[in-house]
C-alpha cells in the first residue's frame, strides 16, 4: 500500500488532534456520563459502559481504577472521577 502524502495543513490538523486527544476523550466521557444518566434500556446501558471503558483505556487511566469503575458501573463514581481527571488536565494545560 502506498503511503499517503499529507499537505502541511493536514499534518498540522493531525498533530493538533493527537496533542489534544486527552481533552477530546475527557469531553467524550462527559457526554457518556450524560447518556448513562438518560439511558432507558439495559442493552443501551451496557453499550455505553463498553464505550466508557474504551475511553478510559485511551486516556491511560490506571487499570485498577478502570477495573473498579467497571466493576461498580456506578455513574456517580464515574462522574466524580471524571471531574478529578478534568481538573488535573486543566492544571497541566495551564503550566
Amino acid at each position: 500500500m502506498a503511503q499517503q502524502e499529507y499537505s502541511d495543513y493536514q499534518k498540522d490538523v493531525i498533530s493538533n488532534y493527537y496533542k489534544n486527544l486527552d481533552v477530546i476523550m475527557l469531553q467524550k466521557l462527559g457526554v457518556l456520563v450524560s447518556e448513562l444518566y438518560l439511558a432507558d434500556s439495559q442493552s443501551k446501558i451496557e453499550k455505553l459502559w463498553q464505550r466508557v471503558q474504551k475511553a478510559m483505556i485511551k486516556l491511560k487511566i490506571p487499570y485498577p481504577v478502570v477495573n473498579h469503575i467497571m466493576e461498580k458501573k456506578d455513574v456517580q463514581i464515574l462522574a466524580r472521577n471524571l471531574q478529578e481527571w478534568q481538573s488535573k488536565s486543566k492544571k497541566i494545560r495551564t503550566r
